[in-house]
């Protein structure tokens, strides 16, 4: 089967054509949705990308998370659907309560943009299934409200259960607690990280690493493993 992978564009959204041809060049299919409808349109997994969505007023990611099609993302996550949120669409994750914890201003207040290292700390969820656990990579970063942040409480949960999905290496770019630049709800099919792997699916075209220059292809098995996910559910 092909598994047929949404990507919801909302105002202000700029990684959005992205995660398609991400999703493509990993043998899916994308297909587009709206953030003003309540139509799912059948897909088996989701993608909320990168962007700044309503300007960031408020707080980023807070009004995108109260919009239309947000109550289908809730119910389909409740239900076990893969859904991934990057940048963005990690910040809506974590206003919509998808997620614990939040994100706020950068540590050194600017917005930053590098080739970023990171270690998969938790390879068992729907999009890290085909890396290693310890598995270091490298993938583009770019925000300006990336800064992970929870309670003491909130912040023991999340180191108890293993819900760290990926951290920052060789330099915390944005000031997150504990280096966290990804993490996963218990289940394990919602994941929302910072870093943009859609920019690093092409040779050629992404960040080159130190073996053999692969090119910047590290950020492809986000999107190869929720194919597999969606094989294995259908299974």
């Amino acid at each position: 089967m092909t598994a047929r992978i949404g990507v919801i564009t909302f105002p202000g959204s700029l990684d959005d054509r992205d995660a398609q041809r991400a999703i493509s060049i990993a043998g899916g299919e994308p297909v587009a949705l709206w953030h003003g409808d309540h139509d799912l349109k059948g897909v088996d997994a989701l993608v909320l990308p990168g962007g700044f969505s309503y300007g960031d007023y408020l707080r980023a990611g807070a009004i995108a998370a109260l919009a239309p099609i947000m109550a289908e993302v809730k119910d389909a996550a409740a239900k076990g659907m893969p859904v991934l949120g990057i940048c963005n669409g990690f910040q809506m994750l974590v206003e919509a309560h998808l997620l614990p914890g939040g994100l706020i201003r950068n540590a050194h207040q600017q917005f930053i943009r590098r080739d970023q290292r990171l270690r998969v700390e938790n390879a068992s969820t729907a999009w890290t299934s085909d890396f290693a656990e310890g598995e270091e990579i490298v993938i583009p970063l770019k925000n300006a409200d990336g800064g992970y942040i929870a309670d003491a409480e909130t912040l023991k949960r999340v180191h108890g259960e293993g819900l760290v999905a990926l951290r920052y290496l060789g330099v915390n770019p944005n000031g997150s607690i504990d280096d966290i630049a990804g993490i996963t709800n218990e289940r394990g099919n919602v994941v929302g990280l910072m870093p943009h792997p859609e920019h690093a699916v092409e040779p050629g075209f992404g960040p080159g690493t130190a073996v053999a220059m692969r090119s910047g292809v590290d950020g492809l098995g986000f999107f190869s493993s929720a194919l597999s996910a969606v094989v294995a559910a259908a299974a």
